[in-house]
C-alpha cells in the first residue's frame, strides 16, 4: 500500500501577550506527514487509528515553555499535541494488543500514531457496548474519573448537606451534581449560559443560574450556607465561595479556568476563613486515585450512563483541521457540552 497522508495537530507556537491559544498560531493543522500503514516500522509497538480526541481545559496549561513548572508536562513546540483519546489498533507488535483493538489513554493528535509509551494504552473493555465510544472519553473515561474519584475521596457527602458547583454543566460538574443528588444533598449549580443553566436543571441541581447575569454571592447568601464547593474556576468565585461556607465546609479544588488564559494570578482576599470556619481545602489530580477507584468507577458509572439514571451531553467537532477551533471554544465557554474531536469513524 502506498504511503497515505497523516493529518496532524501541531503545538506551533507559545501564547504570548495572549489570552487565548489561536488556531492557526498556536496550533496548526499538518497535512503533509504520511504513513506507510503496512510497513510503518513498529519497534515493539501499535499502529494506532485514532477515532475520538478528547479536548479539556487543562490543555491550556500544557502550552507554555518547558522550563515552567506545573504539575503535567508542557507540550513541545513542532510537535503533535495530545490527549485522552479511543483508537483502533491497525497493526500491533505487542502481545498486550491485537489488529481490531479498541484502546484508550493518551493518544497523539494525528490521524495515525505510534506510541513511545504502550503502557499509556489500555484495551478497552466496554461494559456497557451501547455507549458510544466518544462517552469513554468524556462521562465515563477521564472527566468522570474526575467526578468520582473527588467525589468518593473528598466530599464526605451527608445526606441534606449544601453544595455549590461550578461549569456544572460540563463534564465534570454535570456529574458532581448527580453524584451529590444521589446522596441526597441540596446542589447550587452555575454555568455560562441559559442553555446551560437548563441542562443543570435537567440533571437535578435544585438552585441553578447564569453567573454572567446573576450575582455569585447574592445567590450564595439565599441559598446557603455552603457545606461542599466543588471548584472548577478559581479566583473571584472560590473567594465567594468562602465568604460563604458552613462550619467544618469542604472545598474540592478541581480546576482554575478563569486563570488559565493570561489574567494575573487572584488572590483570596479572605483566607481567614479557612481558620474561622474549619475548612478543608484539598486540590484533586484524577490519576493520583486510580488506584482506588478505578475499577468502581467503570463497574458504576457506564452502567448508570447507559441506563440513563445519569446523563451526559456531547458537543462534536469531526476533524483534527477544526482542532484549534474545538480547543478555542472551551478555553472561551462557548462549547455547549463536553468537547469530543471525532478524527474517524471506526
Amino acid at each position: 500500500m502506498a504511503p497515505i497522508t497523516n493529518g496532524r495537530l501541531i503545538f506551533k507556537e507559545i501564547p504570548t501577550g495572549e489570552r487565548y491559544p489561536i488556531p492557526g498560531k498556536t496550533t496548526v493543522y499538518d497535512a503533509t506527514s504520511t504513513i506507510d500503514l503496512e510497513n510503518e516500522p513498529l519497534d515493539g509497538s501499535v499502529l494506532v487509528k485514532t477515532l475520538v480526541l478528547s479536548v479539556d481545559p487543562y490543555l491550556r496549561g500544557k502550552m507554555r515553555a518547558p522550563e515552567r513548572q506545573s504539575y503535567t508536562p508542557p507540550f513541545f513546540v513542532g510537535e503533535p499535541l495530545y490527549n485522552f483519546g479511543v483508537g483502533k489498533v491497525v497493526r500491533s507488535e505487542n502481545s498486550a494488543f491485537k489488529a481490531g483493538d479498541h484502546v484508550y489513554g493518551v493518544l497523539d493528535f494525528a490521524e495515525y500514531f505510534i506510541p513511545k509509551d504502550i503502557t499509556k494504552l489500555e484495551v478497552i473493555v466496554r461494559p456497557e457496548p451501547t455507549l458510544p465510544y466518544s462517552v469513554y472519553v468524556g462521562a465515563a473515561g477521564m472527566p468522570g474519573q474526575t467526578s468520582y474519584y473527588g467525589w468518593k475521596e473528598y466530599a464526605k457527602a451527608k445526606a441534606g448537606e449544601v453544595v455549590f458547583v461550578t461549569t456544572a454543566a460540563g463534564p465534570v460538574g454535570s456529574l458532581v451534581v448527580q453524584l451529590a443528588k444521589q446522596d441526597g444533598l441540596k446542589v447550587i449549580a452555575s454555568a455560562g449560559t441559559d442553555e446551560k443553566v437548563k441542562f443543570c436543571k435537567e440533571i437535578g441541581a435544585d438552585v441553578a443560574f447564569n453567573y454572567k447575569t446573576t450575582n455569585t454571592a447574592d445567590v450564595l447568601a439565599k441559598e446557603g450556607p455552603i457545606d461542599i464547593y466543588w471548584d472548577n474556576v478559581g479566583g473571584p468565585t472560590l473567594e465567594t465561595a468562602i465568604a460563604n461556607t458552613a462550619l467544618q465546609a469542604r472545598i474540592i479544588i478541581c480546576g482554575y479556568i478563569s486563570q488559565y488564559n493570561g489574567e494575573e494570578d487572584y488572590g483570596i482576599k479572605n483566607i481567614k476563613n479557612v481558620l474561622f470556619n474549619q475548612l478543608s481545602i484539598n486540590g484533586l489530580y484524577v490519576t493520583a486515585h486510580h488506584e482506588r477507584y478505578k475499577d468502581e468507577f467503570y463497574q458504576v458509572i457506564p452502567k448508570k450512563l447507559a441506563s440513563g439514571e445519569f446523563k451526559y451531553t456531547e458537543d462534536i467537532t469531526r476533524g483534527l483541521e477544526s482542532g484549534g477551533e474545538a480547543i478555542l471554544e472551551v478555553q472561551k465557554g462557548l462549547n455547549t457540552a463536553k468537547k469530543i474531536i471525532v478524527v474517524a469513524d471506526d
